[in-house]
């Protein structure tokens, strides 16, 4: 029995690849100017979940939705900590002044 054939691919020279522009991690000076955009949270976070349907899970699936639910709702209250720990939460009735 032969061998499996493998395909060549194309020729590689042994020119080095262009690199990228060098930047910081956290972005650059010129970013810290630009306005941030608050957060609002969702009233429901699992609106996105129930337009899916149940889960094909069958005889589990009330019990599949319960627990996607719950973690969605985690996700979204923590997510809404974390906002506020920065600062960005909109709260809708914060004080500007001007």
């Amino acid at each position: 029995m032969s061998p499996p054939r493998r395909r060549k691919g194309p020729e590689r020279s042994n020119a080095r690849r262009r690199s990228a522009p060098q930047r910081d991690f956290w972005g650059s000076e010129s970013l810290k100017d630009a306005p941030v955009e608050q957060i609002r949270p969702a009233d429901d976070p699992t609106v996105m979940l129930r337009s899916l349907n149940s889960p094909p899970l069958p005889g589990r699936e009330t019990v599949a939705v319960h627990y996607f639910a719950a973690v969605a709702e985690k996700a979204a209250s923590l997510a809404v900590a974390l906002a506020a720990a920065s600062e960005l939460l909109d709260d809708g009735d914060r004080y500007e002044p001007e």
